[in-house]
This record gives structure tokens, C-alpha cells and sequence, in this order.
């Protein structure tokens, strides 16, 4: 059996393969799935990343609502341009290997670039700041490839 969060994730990734953008009420999902509210904040936070493809923005209070939007790219150059200008000052590994399974999906790596990518970024003597600093020098690369 599949656990709480991997089924609130699969119900969320099934009404976005419906829509490129879904509006969902925290309280809405937390009580369809007979959980509290902050676990839906966590599935959000965890499995909804930008580096997974996806875009979240959420308002509070009573009319509040989380936005979840898959990002559609035309392009190699505007998937790494948008890429660029969203990602963090600071990279941690986990966040590498996902953006490096994003890149590998959307054709921008072949599965030798990434596992090539990833060892060199992953290494434990980069602070996340370098490990930012190498990324955005090889998607500017990547760029001037294609």
C-alpha cells in the first residue's frame, strides 16, 4: 500500500494531466484524504518544485487557494532561460539530481551528460553556493549549444 503523501501526490499529478493549471483549497484535499492540512503543505513543498516542473503559488486566509501550474517549455532556450531566472542563489545535491532528471525529460541532457553532470555536482567538497554557481555556468552553456 502506498502511503498518505504518494497518494495525495498521484490525485494532484492526475488532475494536472487534466489541466496545465489546477486551484486547489488545502482544506479541501487535507479533508478528501482524512488528513490535516499541513501534510498537503508538505506534499506541495516536496514534490511540486520547480526543478520537478512545476510552478506553486499559493494565497492565505479564507478565499485562499494553492495554484499548481506544470511548466510547458517550446523550447530549449526558453526552458533554460526560465530555469536561470528562477533558480536559487543556493543548490543543495537534492535539488541538482532533480533539476538534472527535469533537464534529462525535456531532452535538454542525454542520460550520460546528467550522470556526468551529477557526479561533478554532487562532489562534498562544493558548498551549495558553488554548486549554484557551476549549475547556472553549464546551463548557460547547455544554451550556447543548441
Amino acid at each position: 500500500m502506498r502511503n498518505t503523501s504518494d497518494m495525495i501526490e498521484k490525485y494532484l499529478k492526475e488532475l494536472l494531466s487534466q489541466a496545465a493549471e489546477i486551484e486547489i483549497r488545502r482544506s479541501e484535499i487535507a479533508e478528501h484524504f482524512g488528513v490535516v492540512p499541513s501534510q498537503i503543505n508538505y506534499v506541495i513543498k516536496t514534490r511540486f518544485t520547480l526543478p520537478k516542473g512545476f510552478e506553486v503559488e499559493s494565497k492565505r486566509g479564507g478565499g485562499g487557494y494553492i495554484r499548481i501550474v506544470r511548466i510547458q517549455y517550446s523550447d530549449a532556450h526558453d526552458f533554460l532561460m526560465d530555469i536561470l531566472n528562477k533558480m536559487p542563489e543556493k543548490m543543495t545535491v537534492s535539488m541538482v539530481q532533480d533539476l538534472m532528471q527535469l533537464m534529462f525529460n525535456e531532452k535538454i541532457v542525454t542520460e550520460r551528460e546528467g550522470n556526468l553532470l551529477l557526479a561533478t555536482l554532487s562532489h562534498p567538497v562544493l558548498t551549495d553556493l558553488q554548486r549554484a554557481i557551476l549549475l547556472t555556468s553549464t546551463i548557460h552553456r547547455l544554451d550556447k549549444m543548441d
